[in-house]
């Protein structure tokens, strides 16, 4: 279930670098251009966030299983 959450908040912040993509191009104003740069900036260090999450979340999976399987050789021995 966790994944599908990692996955739903990717393609969400997919479709709204879209849409500030689509905005950028439409404004001609350099004030709300430069804002919605900054706004990029944020949903892209946020995408960013998302993978290091989701890259951690199987570190600790990984772990897990290797210290159950200590935990029953150790246990077996």
């Amino acid at each position: 279930m966790e994944k599908a959450h990692g996955k739903k908040m990717q393609k969400d912040l997919d479709i709204l670098e879209s849409k500030l993509n689509a905005l950028e191009a439409a404004s001609d104003d350099k004030s709300k251009k430069s804002m919605i740069v900054v706004l990029k900036g944020i949903v892209e260090n946020q995408k960013h966030l998302v993978d290091e999450f989701e890259h951690l979340k199987k570190a600790i999976d990984l772990l897990t299983l290797q210290i159950f399987k200590v935990e029953k050789s150790f246990n077996s021995g």
